[in-house]
């Protein structure tokens, strides 16, 4: 029986020439390096630096995330990456009572300056990247890591790092949104030009398929949505009148790698294609840098269980590998027990470890690109990129990204596959380790991390001192002057809401505030069903 791949083509039990037959390798190939990076972005990839060891970690309060952030980096992370709790997320303080019940759960909290200041307590600014996975209010964190940074001493110039600060994914899949689509593409290239001129070394966006693969999409599906998704971006920036190669450069992706290798291999050399193709051909991009694909990758939660969590090791394992193999230029890989709850200390600095054995004790990194040529790995490239250019033609055809959300396309084409999946392991046709098959039917008791309830109090606590201790009149005369903004168009420095944002979060407005500021110009986004 012939097996299918994730994205629904054919697996064949033997590749050979036939399969690449009028196959060009100097077209289709290139050098690493070089247009259109199927090969890999650098020419020397991990033989010459290896790639980015992260650790997504944030919960409770901001000191608890600081202690769990030196261990870390003492661990040998060479990159943070900051997970904030769901009511960050939405742009709401922690006294809010909507937020009653998450504060802290998910990740960390920050609802002002003094929060982000304890969050980097004692980790020089100047010296470690942060990647920073926040989307609606992914300006305003960004501002309050600059504020933070200035007070250590650090130039806003110095600063590296990324936000993720991809609106449109959450339309399709995540549903962490505040704002329309427009006036959210707006906030989007604001901070494309304010990060020019301000923070020129921080990438402005990691457009995000991590999300679209958890909610269901197969790889073909993934890289389609977003660099679909890409595209609109560049598109809302170039209408700004921004040169597509001031901004470009600092555009990043950010995928899952899942434990399918070969078809996660050829999806990442796919998508690296399709995107220099789209950037030198559709937009005109000179800058090799604004053609180049690069990105972060995640192993994937969503293929961990919790039964027999140990199994996950495995898993995690294989993703890595997977992802090293297709050339990522950061990595973050889950803990084994995250399928549970937040990862535990033990398991968080396993994870880190999974890494370094794999950077340092095999022969990964040693050659560029070692599937170059592979009958197998170069057919499935083609097939993905097939798939994914058809899809990316139908949305094309819907009018591009926002248009087809407020259809519901995405998100309907992703949940039809997630159910197919979930009919499959139902039935036992999808083997999952542990789950439908190889069941050991009285696993070990697993204690997890929890999160203490009382750190909702001491937020609000903190709040009220906050609040108390500040000058009203200037908060209110602030965040008058970013409603202004707000109002008028997106074209122009001067109307350019990180500005004004930036002066109200100086002068201790909250999070929520700020948020609260922009949702009475902006109004907030209802989605759709699908059409």
């Amino acid at each position: 029986m012939v097996r299918e791949s994730e994205s629904g083509f054919a697996i064949e039990p033997v590749y050979d020439a036939d399969a690449l037959a009028g196959w060009d390798p100097a077209v289709r190939l290139g050098e690493p390096g070089e247009f259109p990076y199927t090969r890999g972005v650098y020419p020397s990839m991990y033989t010459g630096r290896p790639w980015t060891i992260r650790q997504y970690a944030g919960f409770g309060t901001a000191r608890e995330s600081n202690e769990r952030y030196h261990r870390l980096v003492e661990a040998g992370t060479t990159g943070l990456s900051v997970a904030f709790d769901l009511p960050t997320q939405m742009g709401y303080d922690s006294d809010d009572p909507i937020a009653h019940g998450e504060v802290g759960k998910v990740g960390v909290a920050i609802d002002s300056v003094e929060d982000m200041r304890l969050l980097f307590d004692g980790i020089p600014l100047d010296q470690v990247s942060t990647s920073m996975t926040i989307n609606a209010p992914a300006a305003l964190l960004l501002l309050l890591y600059q504020i933070v940074g200035e007070e250590q001493g650090a130039a806003a110039g110095a600063l590296t790092g990324t936000i993720q600060n991809d609106i449109l994914k959450e339309y399709i899949a995540r549903g962490t949104y505040i704002y329309p689509p427009q006036p959210s593409l707006r906030l989007v290239t604001d901070v494309f030009r304010y990060c020019r001129a301000e923070i020129p070394k921080w990438n402005t966006i990691s457009i995000s398929g991590y999300h679209m693969a958890e909610a269901g999409a197969t790889p073909a599906q993934e890289i389609a949505f977003t660099l679909a998704n890409g595209i609109e971006y560049v598109r809302a920036a170039v209408a700004t009148g921004q040169d597509v190669d001031d901004f470009a450069p600092r555009l990043a992706f950010f995928f899952v790698s899942r434990t399918t290798l070969l078809e996660e291999v050829a999806k990442f050399r796919a998508a690296r294609r399709i995107w220099a193709q789209v950037m030198r051909d559709e937009f005109g991009a000179k800058n090799p840098k604004s053609q180049m694909l690069r990105f972060h990758t995640q192993t994937a939660g969503v293929q961990l269980t919790a039964q027999q969590p140990e199994v996950n090791l495995v898993r995690v394992t294989t993703q890595a590998i997977a992802a090293i193999l297709g050339g990522t230029q950061s990595l973050h890989t889950n803990s084994y027990d995250e399928a549970i709850a937040l990862p535990t200390e033990k398991a968080a600095r396993l994870a880190v470890r999974t890494q370094q054995v794999l950077a340092n004790e095999t022969d990964l990194a040693a050659t560029v690109d070692p599937f170059a040529g592979s009958y197998a790995v170069e057919a499935m490239t083609d097939e993905v990129e097939a798939a994914a250019r058809e899809l990316m033609t139908r949305v094309e055809d819907m009018g591009g990204a926002v248009a087809a959300i407020e259809r519901g396309f995405q998100k309907n084409e992703i949940e039809q596959t997630a159910y197919r999946v979930a009919q499959e392991i139902e039935s036992g046709s999808r083997v999952v380790v542990g789950v439908n098959k190889f069941v050991t039917p009285d696993d070990e008791r697993y204690e997890p991390m929890r999160v203490d309830p009382a750190i909702e109090e001491e937020q609000a606590k903190r709040l009220t001192v906050l609040r108390a201790d500040r000058s009203s009149s200037d908060v209110t005369r602030r965040l008058d002057t970013l409603r202004r903004a707000a109002e008028g168009p997106a074209a122009g420095d001067g109307d350019n809401v990180l500005y004004p944002m930036l002066e109200a979060l100086r002068a201790r407005a909250t999070v929520g505030e700020v948020c609260n500021a922009l949702r009475e110009v902006w109004g907030v986004y209802t989605p759709v069903a699908a059409l």
